[in-house]
């Protein structure tokens, strides 16, 4: 059996308040560089979320 490579994802808040969620997967290095980069744009609860293959994280309320 192949083990399965894990893909994550990520929601937040924008600095206007709107909830979002990103479309795109990335690896855990991609995703936690992504995180700081929201993050130093003022955006709040941004977290990073493990999604399987065709999943879309639902935007953080």
């Amino acid at each position: 059996m192949k083990p399965t490579k894990r893909r994550y994802s990520l929601t937040w808040t924008d600095p206007d308040g709107v909830p979002q969620a990103a479309a795109g997967h990335y690896d855990k290095r991609a995703a936690t560089k992504r995180r700081r980069a929201l993050k130093s744009v003022g955006c709040t609860r941004v977290e990073v979320v493990v999604v399987e293959p065709g999943e879309l994280p639902e935007p953080a309320l």
